[in-house]
């Protein structure tokens, strides 16, 4: 499998290919793709959240801690305004998501298993849409975007643990081959069921996809003209 430095790198450089274009092509304000390459440098990370004991996967949980604290407090902060308890609150949330949450994860998964696969892609595609649009208050096109550039990592790193997995100099395949870019867990069903539910759900309350069109047809604008 490709090491950490191989997957940010790989990761950051092919999303800052994807933000360019989507730049290039006038659909996409440049003042959001360094947040979009981040979520895409998240995504190249996030297939390995099962290898909890790592120095890499720690500094995962961090970033991911930060965020849920953030998103958080952007939602209460439009009820409750500038109260005491809020700085509470966010670290709260914060110590749940990098050390409780981080715990849970090591004793129910193993590594390469449900979350190294094409539905654990869309859930989390689906989690970060849902959360920009509905506790961040992006726009619909823009929660989109969020999801596609996690998930577009997501998958960059998974198709590099695959690549990974063939020899090419002495023409094998190793026995890891095939556990990286797969549908979903073969081999714990249970866990596959229940993210599939999660996912479902989470594409139910996601925004509607209708405005996506409008994106499509500026893009079709943009190449003609």
């Amino acid at each position: 499998m490709a090491n950490f430095n191989v997957h940010i790198g790989v990761a950051a450089s092919s999303t800052t290919i994807v933000a360019t274009l989507g730049v290039s092509l006038h659909f996409m304000d440049l003042q959001h793709t360094p947040w979009l390459i981040f979520l895409g440098i998240v995504g190249g990370m996030l297939p390995d959240i099962d290898a909890v004991n790592s120095r890499p996967v720690r500094l995962l949980f961090t970033v991911l801690a930060l965020l849920s604290a953030t998103a958080v407090l952007s939602t209460v902060k439009q009820y409750y305004g500038q109260s005491p308890y809020l700085l509470l609150l966010g670290g709260f949330v914060y110590w749940f998501t990098r050390y409780l949450v981080r715990v849970a994860i090591r004793r129910l998964t193993v590594h390469r298993g449900i979350f190294h696969s094409i539905l654990a892609l869309l859930f989390f595609s689906f989690a970060i849409t849902c959360i920009s649009f509905y506790l961040l208050n992006q726009n619909t096109i823009y929660a989109w975007l969020n999801g596609f550039f996690l998930g577009f990592g997501f998958f960059v790193h998974l198709l590099l643990d695959e690549m990974y997995s063939v020899d090419l100099a002495n023409r094998r395949i190793k026995k890891s081959f095939g556990t990286a870019l797969k549908l979903f867990n073969y081999k714990n069903i249970s866990s596959s069921i229940l993210m599939t539910i999660l996912t479902v759900l989470l594409y139910w309350f996601s925004p509607p996809v209708f405005p996506l069109f409008t994106l499509s047809e500026r893009i079709f604008a943009s190449l003609i003209f």
